[in-house]
């Protein structure tokens, strides 16, 4: 058992640093668009996302989370067509790299996160977000994210995990058509509150979460290969730790211990995962196009093929999004002993 034990850990250190080693690796590929971040200062939070041609999507996302109180936000863009790189190069509190390289050969952006974290994020509260998703938390109605942050440090906690809430309309989701600024809630109220399933990794020892409306619609015959809905969007950076797979899985391990194993309830948040809006069959064709997404893009082809034949992901069970008590009391998050 101890052998096991020893070759485990040792497996675990040496993908850290593998982790470490790929990020380093893939600096060279990205190039400065704008560089604000003599800006930081000790003590911000700070949020890091990569994108490509989701422009319509930034002005509501830097201003949701700026009014959740992050300082500073370093974007990595994909080769964007849209218009995003120079209206986010005009952001004073944004720093801006773009890379022509390969999503999928950068472990689908974990690698140049990586690196911009190591670089920029040791001591800070980091926030890892795709554009698309919309991070809350217990108490968020009424307290900044430093509320959150102050807390989690007096209680000496280094991560906190968020289960990624599908987010849709009632009826087709190209009926209303989304426009830049807006609350994409206003459109993509609806969610399940059900039909979730939760296992442990044993290796990492973080949970994994399916289920929601895309293992409902797009994965029904085959739900072990919806997609997964356990995130680790937020964590107290030190330039040894790494991602490994998207915000699922951190290094070292014990980050990813989010969860109480003793029977208990800690603190968690949810993701609002505002993806099926009317942009989305744009969108879902070109991925399936560039086939830079996981296991050849299948989740794609999956939404390609399904859109097209019915492009409503409304059901009787589906709930409306209220606010985060209402999901707290459906046991989707908690505020575990944050009074």
């Amino acid at each position: 058992m101890f052998y096991v034990s020893f070759l485990t850990s040792y497996g675990m250190r040496w993908r850290r640093k593998y982790a470490k080693m790929r990020a380093y690796g893939k600096k060279y590929s990205m190039r400065s668009v704008s560089d604000n971040t003599s800006a930081i200062r000790s003590g911000d939070i700070l949020l890091f996302s990569t994108f490509r041609n989701e422009n319509i999507r930034l002005p509501y996302f830097l201003d949701y989370y700026r009014r959740l109180g992050v300082s500073h936000f370093l974007m990595v863009d994909n080769d964007s067509e849209d218009g995003g790189r120079p209206y986010l190069a005009q952001q004073p509190d944004v720093s801006l790299w773009t890379t022509r390289a390969s999503y999928r050969r950068s472990r689908f952006g974990v690698d140049w996160l990586n690196f911009l974290q190591r670089q920029y994020g040791h001591g800070h509260w980091c926030l890892t977000v795709d554009p698309d998703e919309l991070f809350v938390y217990p108490f968020c109605d009424t307290r900044p994210i430093r509320a959150l942050t102050d807390w989690l440090d007096s209680s000496h906690v280094r991560s906190f995990g968020a289960m990624l809430l599908d987010m849709y309309p009632k009826g087709r989701i190209d009926a209303v058509p989304y426009r830049a600024g807006q609350d994409p809630i206003e459109i993509a109220a609806w969610f399940d509150p059900g039909n979730y399933v939760i296992d442990r990794n044993p290796s990492y020892w973080n949970l994994w979460i399916q289920g929601g409306p895309r293992s409902r619609m797009f994965f029904r015959d085959l739900p072990k290969k919806a997609p997964a809905l356990n995130k680790i969007p937020l964590v107290k950076w030190d330039k040894r730790y790494a991602y490994v797979s998207s915000t699922h899985t951190l290094l070292p391990r014990g980050l990813n211990l989010t969860y109480d194993q003793w029977g208990g309830e800690k603190a968690s948040g949810v993701l609002l995962h505002t993806k099926f809006l009317s942009t989305f069959g744009e969108k879902a064709e070109e991925e399936l196009t560039r086939k830079q997404h996981y296991a050849g893009s299948v989740e794609y082809k999956a939404y390609a093929e399904k859109i097209q034949k019915d492009p409503d992901l409304w059901c009787n069970w589906s709930e409306k999004y209220i606010n985060w008590r209402q999901l707290e009391i459906l046991g989707l998050m908690s505020k575990g002993n944050w009074a």
